[in-house]
């Protein structure tokens, strides 16, 4: 199992300065699609609508070849907002990474760092949004100045990763297809930024957006679409237009591959290729090849019947390792194929200890190291393993993953071992001394039971936290599970009321030195384990509360030191720390990495890889094997 991990271990980023492939003089071919309507005068032909200089496509992975356009793919998704999912599958981001994990220009023609701290963003000339209009640096210039730093439309200033050392960039507007980005210390978290999964997005459609701004529209026209909306101001009004990742908004002009047709609400959505969309293949044929995509709305629980009875065409989303027999035994019947793709979680699920929670006396308890170690000890990670994954899982704890050329094995198995006696130790020295019923008492007198709380999204989960349940009983801990919608679930940790939730482990376990280390550091509120810290820093003081636990602290020095070292050995150091810390203070308890994930895809479908890795981020799922480049054979 580690050994398959290898392979992915030349993963670094580029740096410096990333290049398109040369677009040079490509004849551009009119879509089928199209034909129709630029007939008849409703669009412009395909020189028209593409850059003068469109990215081209590459075709350097195995088995990927240039296609033709055409068709439609079918994907299944169980909520109406999961929408935003065709923003992470398209994939279209100013840079972002390839199937090598690479960074690349992608929207941007070329991008040019200085010294880690000036950026220089190229454009192409000639491209435009979905709905015509150009796209140039006033797009950037009006997020920078009319949204980012507008009071009303973001109270909290600029986003976090804008700012170095929390100092705002100096931006230039050099020319129509030319900004400079200057911060006076590096900021080597803007560029993997933009390349996200969910990215920060630095540009929005001007043209469209000042109609809803308060500063460019006639107040009293503002009003009346405020009112219309019912919105309670202009900026609440500008801000629901605005949601480019939600893809909610059937109006909203995109850079994406296919663009939403269905407002919801809805049980069927409608995503169209996008006449503008500034990618080509070497045969100067306009991408996506796939025409439209619909994505229907079911509970989840039915997506798994769904998918092996051949109603889809391309999903991976709610389909789990124990579903694979069933995909497998229905391949043929209906013309589908499951590729098992690895997963590049730091940990298949983790579980959660919220330092802080409300409840003193279990903050108290939570955050003595002991006890987090006594529990990842009374976890027996082989059992999980060989019951729910067949085998085939790393049982190590929530850290990074052989692939990665930041892996150390130390930290990787601290306290990952199955060690009763070990774990029964630490919680006698703590003084949690066993009731009658075997159970434990804490310092207070009230028995040591803890309810572990789940998104409720699959069986998976239940599944586990048994095997969990059992061993952790032995050691004198009960625990009780209660599954939860997962916005429920989150604000619940949010407020403090969670004891331990259950969640996926680290989203990059595959991390080279130039990635942030920023999941290992109290910065985020997503973070389940120290959400008030996260906040914290994330709202710059303005709520949550701010670290109170030493090495938590050192945590996030170490993240502000990789943030202004100088060079990647500079880098590799502070990640080096603050995997070490991490893994010895077990702030979150990983149950098994490195897991498969089924992928169904009809037999029809191209350029979607046999294997491959299925992560958030880095990697949006399919995003890095750019889905636009997926075509259908006619058989």
């Amino acid at each position: 199992m580690r050994k398959s991990y290898l392979c992915l271990s030349a993963i670094l980023i580029a740096s410096a300065v990333a290049l398109p492939h040369a677009a040079s003089a490509i004849a551009l071919k009119e879509t089928p699609y199209f034909v129709s309507d630029v007939a008849a005068g409703k669009l412009p032909p395909v020189e028209e609508r593409a850059p003068l200089e469109p990215s081209v496509a590459d075709f350097d992975r195995a088995s990927a070849t240039p296609g033709k356009p055409g068709g439609t793919i079918r994907i299944l998704m169980s909520k109406a907002k999961e929408t935003r999912q065709m923003v992470v599958y398209g994939y279209a981001r100013l840079i972002g990474y390839n199937y090598k994990l690479e960074l690349v220009s992608d929207i941007l023609k070329e991008y040019v760092v200085e010294e880690g701290r000036i950026f220089t963003l190229r454009l192409r000339k000639g491209h435009k949004w979905s709905d015509g209009q150009p796209f140039t640096t006033e797009d950037f210039r009006y997020w920078w100045e009319d949204m980012a730093n507008n009071a009303e439309l973001s109270p909290s200033g600029p986003p976090i990763k804008m700012l170095s050392e929390g100092a705002k960039p100096t931006v230039t507007i050099v020319s129509d297809t030319e900004i400079r980005y200057e911060w006076p210390t590096p900021n080597p978290e803007f560029i993997p930024a933009l390349a996200q999964a969910s990215p920060m997005y630095i540009f929005a459609p001007a043209h469209y957006l000042k109609q809803f701004h308060g500063a460019y529209q006639d107040p009293a026209k503002l009003d009346e679409m405020v009112k219309a909306e019912n919105r309670r101001n202009w900026a609440s009004l500008h801000n629901r237009m605005d949601n480019a990742y939600n893809t909610d908004n059937p109006t909203l002009p995109t850079l994406e591959p296919w663009v939403v047709a269905t407002a919801p609400p809805a049980e069927r959505f409608v995503f169209k290729r996008n006449p503008y969309y500034h990618r080509v293949d070497p045969n100067g044929v306009q991408l996506p090849y796939i025409d439209e995509v619909n994505m229907d709305i079911v509970a989840g629980s039915l997506i798994p019947a769904k998918a092996g009875s051949g109603e889809v065409d391309l999903q991976g989303r709610y389909l789990q390792f124990k579903n694979t027999p069933f995909l497998k035994q229905n391949e043929d019947q209906y013309g589908y194929v499951t590729h098992l793709w690895r997963t590049g979680k730091g940990a298949q699920l983790a579980l959660y200890p919220n330092l802080n929670i409300a409840d003193p006396v279990w903050r108290a308890v939570f955050r003595d190291v002991r006890f987090r170690r006594a529990l990842s000890l009374a976890t027996n990670r082989t059992e999980i393993n060989e019951v729910i994954y067949f085998g085939v899982a790393l049982p190590q704890n929530n850290a990074l993953l052989p692939g990665s050329p930041l892996y150390n094995e130390a930290d990787a198995m601290a306290y990952a071992d199955f060690n009763l006696k070990k774990a029964n130790a630490l919680l006698d020295d703590m003084g949690l001394k066993r009731g009658d019923d075997g159970v434990r008492r804490l310092p207070d007198g009230r028995k040591a039971e803890i309810i572990v709380e789940s998104a409720g999204e699959s069986t998976e989960e239940t599944d586990v936290l048994q095997l969990v349940h059992d061993t952790w009983l032995k050691a004198g801990i009960k625990i009780y599970t209660k599954p939860l919608q997962r916005e429920v679930l989150r604000n619940r940790v949010f407020a403090g009321e969670t004891q331990i939730a259950i969640w996926f482990g680290l989203e990059n376990g595959l991390a080279s030195p130039q990635m942030s280390p920023e999941e290992f550091a109290p910065t985020s509120q997503q973070h389940l384990q120290w959400p008030m810290w996260g906040q914290y820093l994330e709202t710059k003081g303005k709520a949550g509360q701010p670290i109170d636990m030493p090495e938590a602290q050192q945590l996030y020095d170490h993240y502000l030191a990789w943030r202004g070292a100088a060079d990647a050995k500079a880098q590799t150091e502070q990640w080096q720390a603050m995997t070490r810390l991490f893994a010895d203070q077990v702030y979150t308890i990983g149950l098994v990495s490195g897991a498969l994930q089924p992928i169904v895809a009809t037999k029809k479908l191209r350029n979607l890889p046999a294997e491959g890795y299925y992560n958030w981020d880095p990697g949006a799922h399919f995003g890095c094997y750019r889905p636009d480049s997926f075509w259908l054979a006619s058989k």
